[in-house]
């Protein structure tokens, strides 16, 4: 018998769970600004492990409309160039 607990996720509407809509609007406010973002910068930012923000960095990605999410790199971290 598990002793874990699960947590609620909440989705909106077009599939996302909560922290993976964090994240796109995250990316959205500031693309214009940056192109460059590393996970675990993402992360402070939204309260989020940079383990959490990779493992949803997919997600994001496919449902990012008007801005595109590349993988970029591995140094000290991955890097996610995001373009408009």
């Amino acid at each position: 018998m598990s002793t874990a607990r699960s947590e609620a996720v909440g989705v909106d509407p077009t599939g996302l769970s909560e922290k993976q809509t964090r994240i796109l609007e995250y990316l959205r406010a500031n693309a214009g600004d940056r192109t460059y973002f590393k996970s675990r910068l993402i992360a402070d930012d939204l309260g989020l492990s940079a383990k959490e923000v990779g493992a949803n960095m997919s997600a994001v990605a496919d449902a990012a409309g008007e801005i595109d999410v590349e993988k970029w790199g591995y140094s000290s971290g991955t890097t996610w160039m995001v373009t408009t």
